[in-house]
């Protein structure tokens, strides 16, 4: 882990945890792809408002990154790279983005809560994430719903 916050962080919960010893080292990871959103959203998480993130199969499959793993960590930052929280994979179901459900969006937790809003939020990050590819999102594109619980921070 290069991060020092995170390795700090994540050595103050092993110490408060020894159960999770042997652990893998955590992914560490800030939400989304700018300053604002990426230091609201981790705010979110540590008010415990949002216990549930959204990613673009198709994204993930461009980067080479693995699918969330169910009982995985995760140490989450902000913007600058500063480790604000702990969280641990509850859940992982991939999911045509036209079939996301408002019982899904409240997890999420951001903005008014509303499906409209998370459909016009997640189409223009996933324009966003994948225009270096050359590709457009779709209705029918997959989208990789991750729940999880703050263990920590």
């Amino acid at each position: 882990m290069d991060n020092a916050s995170a390795r700090n962080m994540w050595g103050d919960f092993l110490d408060a945890h020894l159960e999770f010893a042997f652990e893998e080292a955590p992914k560490v990871f800030h939400f989304s792809d700018n300053e604002q959103d990426a230091d609201r959203v981790v705010g979110l998480v540590i008010k415990n408002l949002k216990k549930a993130a959204s990613f673009s199969l198709l994204g993930l499959q461009y980067r080479k990154e693995p699918l969330p793993k169910i009982g995985a960590f995760m140490v989450i930052t902000d913007w600058k790279g500063e480790a604000k929280c702990i969280i641990r994979t509850t859940s992982v179901k991939l999911k045509p983005f036209f079939s996301i459900t408002k019982e899904y969006v409240q997890l999420e937790g951001l903005g008014d809560k509303s499906l409209e809003h998370w459909k016009k939020y997640h189409w223009d990050y996933f324009t966003r994430e994948l225009a270096p590819y050359e590709r457009v999102p779709r209705d029918s594109m997959i989208v990789v719903c991750v729940e999880f619980e703050k263990v920590y921070g």
